[in-house]
């Protein structure tokens, strides 16, 4: 429970750096927004939700094209997970009309943010046994 809680938080915090920060990546509530009838009328609504989404979807899908893909990732000695991240971060950007995310340079800035946010979490997250 406490990496899924931790992965969301990383895509929360990890695309709200994005917006903020790295140009190429535009946020737009329109007035229409909402999320099974329920009203996205600020920027940090559409962020919170599509931080939800990007944590559920690398806590529940990456796995399993993690395991799909193993043998390309072997072959290239890991750098197709990397891809598999951008692809993910990318999926997200088509379903949402809310986001729009610049060809390759801000979504690869995008994937490195939240990547890193994924490594460093769950370090603080998680309780050290004492023995």
């Amino acid at each position: 429970m406490r990496k899924i809680v931790s992965r969301i938080i990383a895509g929360i915090l990890g695309l709200g750096i994005a917006v903020w920060f790295i140009p190429g990546i535009v946020l737009k509530v329109s007035p229409d927004s909402n999320f099974f009838g329920v009203p996205l009328t600020t920027e940090w609504h559409v962020i919170v939700l599509l931080g939800i989404v990007i944590g559920i979807i690398n806590s529940f899908v990456k796995p399993l094209l993690d395991i799909i893909t193993l043998p390309l990732r072997i072959i290239t000695l890991g750098i197709f997970g990397f891809i598999v991240n951008i692809a993910l971060i990318w999926a997200v950007d088509l379903i949402f009309p809310e986001i729009t995310i610049g060809w390759f340079f801000p979504l690869l800035w995008t994937t490195l943010i939240i990547w890193g946010l994924n490594i460093i979490l769950p370090a603080l997250f998680t309780k050290k046994e004492k023995i």
